[in-house]
């Protein structure tokens, strides 16, 4: 039946357009006294061409407005004909137009303060007695307003409760004592944007404020705030609202061709809806291609928005309304109100009550609500703001009903001071259909934000919910339509979100702007550090794009790894052919071939090869201090009683063979007995070596955490070059000496050749070493020890193959070629000596 009625009461105020009363509705006596100021107006004449005080009147109707001004006067009848909140008590009202200016808005906030009956204001040294005019002012609606008024009634302490001014400013309860506001304040809103914009990655983006206290303060709020969440503003613009400036279209078109030259897909708009309607319509003209715009709550269901001609071609636009409730009988009022103020009785009512109120004072409050219909204001009926009026009013009644100490009965109607309900308002927390409410710090009622899409269907926009905001963001991805041709979230970023152990980049000259680069090999960066890659410590390693570090392992050669295995085959197999050879060389002792190879120093000499193949042995596993300080020395004393027992027997050959005239004198020098003082004498010289290279420079055990990327390699650093190539120097001198004692020796074809067997050792050493030195320079180092070991193998393996395995071959499989005859030339004793060498 309400339906029906509404429909009935519509059809009829459209047929209706005589003039009406309704701008006699705003004013009515009581009790308590509300001062209202509602933007009723827009279009003001030009300010500049003032030249007298006089008074200043909006040239065209702001029905949004007049809803609202509906609201406050449809919350204080419910409250009088309520008989629980304020009951005997009828409260008053005068709402008065500020016309989104604070010229206007001035005007009747100076009647407020006026003392009752009375167009004057006293100058007082103390104002605790005196008594304004009303008890509180709701409103106005803009910051702009609010900053010019507030500061005003807070001289006097009189309670104004804002329902639409958000500016953080406001909040300083030391500029405006008396301030508060039924809507949360902006630094809510712009965390809420923040948290939409890190939840779809948009980190590039244009914002671009209205030239007035509310852009101005949401660009400052929102870029400090997008600064610390990671978000880069590629281009912060301000639209003009003074259109008496010379070029307002000049710097319009400027600020659309920086939109255009970032390429930013997202752009967020703080404004009011006037210079947000000049700024569409102008990125509509110029075709700026289609982006995600954020809308502020102060333009996202603006009827003026909406009405802009080809307004869906600007793209997406997703925004965020204050929540509030449904003012439940609002809508039915005022349909109500528009067939009573056709009335003739309503309307006389109306006047008398104006008369009662002084309504010559400021003249008639909106001359343009006389020409209004239920036609014009039947979409605007249930805007969100209304919601906030509601509460605003709702506010200062519950003060007034604890000052006045009511009952469920009766309330005292004793005067009071406006500033009486100051300190009750602080700490006011009150029930309006069981919804709680209360001022939180900075005197705002937090309701939190609903989220909201336009969307369009057959032409229509439709305000669709997608989500929420109070301390968190929740929103649902799928009821959002994008513009983008297949319906997916746009991007608009300067950087990719870094992962962890990435390290931030700066790029370009947007110092926000930054490319995400690895952590290099061996640091890390956990996620509380964001400027650089922290070092891993030396004894840790991580790989490149790391969150912490791991502890090296130590690297060696191990026992266990196959080319360990396969040399310590060939150190047995060497051991054992010296070992083997050894045992057939002492058991034919006193035969022609081994008293021609040198009789007791072959022994010694493949005692010497057994002793070395052993030491291969100390190259595995991990190095010792004491491992590091005989490994060298080992195999140079070995090395060096072998090829000092070589070179007695190539001395012997070469003085036997080329030097015939030297040789009865020189030969006993280097036969018999006397050969022992020259092997002697050679391991004596390697001996000091070694033990000046061991006392002056030793190796020392390393840890060397630089040449392996995830290991620590343990090995036996040489601290002097000099003592190396001098102890094997000397070697090497000997091998040289016995291959030019031996290299040119030639025997007839009955003799056994015992010189190609140290030819051929010698060309084994040298080919040894530089193989070795090629091998170990270019080798990993793990594996240098490996290269160490084929060294010492391959002159041990080498040596018994060309100088012992021929030899061994004849004794055990040749016995018949063992004679004196083969062998006289290469005696190295005289026979009675032989049993005792």
């Amino acid at each position: 039946m309400a339906s029906i009625l509404l429909l009935l009461l519509s059809s009829g105020s459209v047929a209706a357009r005589e003039l009406t009363c309704m701008s006699a509705q705003f004013k009515r006596p009581g009790h308590y006294i509300l001062g209202g100021l509602f933007p009723f107006g827009i279009n003001t004449v030009n300010l500049s061409t003032r030249v007298e005080p006089t008074a200043v009147a909006c040239e065209r109707l702001y029905a949004t407005g007049l809803i609202w001004a509906l609201g406050m006067k449809f919350t204080v009848d419910e409250i009088n004909n309520s008989t629980s909140l304020l009951p005997g008590v009828q409260l008053g009202y005068e709402i008065y137009d500020s016309c989104f200016e604070p010229v206007v808005a001035l005007q009747p906030s100076l009647l407020f303060l006026t003392q009752e009956r009375s167009a004057a204001i006293d100058v007082l040294c103390n104002y605790t007695d005196y008594q304004p005019r009303v008890a509180a002012v709701i409103g106005p609606h803009t910051s702009d307003l609010c900053m010019a008024t507030a500061k005003l009634f807070s001289f006097f302490l009189t309670p104004q409760v804002s329902y639409g001014a958000s500016a953080d400013k406001l909040s300083n309860s030391e500029l405006y004592p008396s301030f508060f506001r039924t809507v949360p304040s902006d630094k809510l809103q712009v965390k809420a944007m923040i948290h939409l914009l890190k939840r779809f990655e948009w980190n590039w983006i244009a914002v671009i404020g209205s030239d007035d206290e509310y852009g101005r303060e949401g660009l400052s709020l929102f870029t400090n705030l997008a600064t610390s969440y990671g978000i880069c503003i590629a281009y912060e613009g301000v639209i003009p609202t003074d259109w008496l400036d010379p070029n307002p279209w000049d710097k319009l078109d400027e600020v659309i061709k920086y939109i255009n030259s970032t390429q930013v897909n997202v752009v967020v708009l703080f404004s009011i809806d006037r210079p947000a309607q000049t700024l569409l319509e102008r990125c509509i003209k110029k075709g700026l291609s289609p982006k995600v715009w954020i809308a502020t709550e102060a333009w996202v269901m603006s009827d003026i928005i909406i009405s802009i001609p080809h307004i869906r071609t600007i793209g997406t636009v997703i925004g965020f309304i204050i929540k509030g409730g449904k003012v439940l009988g609002f809508e039915e009022y005022v349909a109500q109100l528009f067939t009573s103020i056709q009335q003739e009785s309503f309307c006389q009512a109306s006047r008398e009550w104006s008369r009662q109120m002084e309504s010559g004072v400021l003249g008639p409050q909106c001359e343009h609500c006389d020409h209004v219909s239920w036609q014009d204001v039947a979409s605007l009926v249930m805007h969100r703001q209304t919601y906030a009026v509601y509460m605003a009013v709702y506010s200062v009644a519950h003060a007034l009903h604890k000052v006045l100490g009511c009952t469920k009965d009766r309330c005292s109607t004793v005067p009071i001071k406006s500033w009486q309900l100051l300190e009750v308002m602080r700490m006011l927390q009150f029930e309006v259909h069981n919804y709680s409410f209360k001022f939180d710090q900075s005197q705002s009622t937090n309701m939190g934000y609903e989220i909201l899409l336009w969307s369009w269907q057959n032409h229509t926009l439709h305000h669709v919910s997608v989500g929420k905001y109070e301390n968190s963001l929740s929103i649902n991805n799928s009821l959002i339509q994008f513009h983008t041709e297949d319906n997916k979230n746009p991007m608009s970023t300067c950087f990719s979100h870094c992962k962890p152990g990435q390290l931030r980049r700066v790029k370009g000259f947007h110092l926000c702007c930054y490319d995400c680069i690895d952590c290099p090999i061996n640091t890390y960066k956990d996620s509380k550090e964001e400027r650089f890659c922290i070092p891993c410590s030396q004894h840790q390693w991580s790989p490149a794009q790391s969150i912490q570090c791991w502890d090296r392992t130590e690297r060696y050669l191990f026992w266990g790894e196959p080319l360990t295995i396969g040399f310590l085959i060939l150190t047995f197999a060497a051991l054992a052919l010296s070992c083997l050879a050894a045992a057939l060389f002492y058991r034919n002792l006193s035969t022609p071939l081994v008293q021609a190879a040198g009789g007791w120093m072959s022994i010694c000499t493949l005692l010497s090869l057994s002793l070395m193949s052993v030491s291969t042995i100390l190259y595995v596993g991990k190095p010792r201090d004491y491992i590091c300080l005989i490994y060298q020395p080992i195999y140079a004393l070995c090395l060096s009683i072998c090829f000092s027992t070589l070179l007695v027997k190539s001395l012997q050959i070469a003085l036997v063979t080329e030097f015939k005239s030297c040789a009865r004198t020189l030969l006993p020098w280097v036969t018999q007995r006397r050969a022992w003082i020259l092997v002697a004498f050679c391991f004596l010289v390697e001996s000091l070596l070694c033990l000046g290279s061991l006392c002056s420079a030793p190796p020392l055990l390393k840890y060397d955490y630089k040449l392996l990327p995830t290991e620590t390699l343990v090995h036996c650093q040489l601290q002097s070059w000099l003592f190396f190539l001098l102890v094997h120097g000397f070697n090497t001198a000997m091998a040289f000496i016995c291959f030019l004692c031996t290299f040119m020796v030639q025997t007839s074809g009955k003799k056994y050749n015992v010189a190609r067997g140290i030819t051929f050792t010698m060309l084994t050493y040298f080919l040894t070493w530089i193989f070795f030195i090629a091998t170990y320079t270019t080798i990993k180092p793990t594996y240098k020890p490996v290269a160490q070991m084929g060294a010492i193998l391959s002159v041990v393996l080498g040596t018994l193959i060309a100088n012992y395995l021929p030899k061994c071959y004849v004794l055990q499989f040749k016995p018949d070629w063992n004679t004196l005859e083969r062998f006289q030339n290469y005696a190295k004793e005289p026979p009675e000596d032989k049993d005792s060498g």
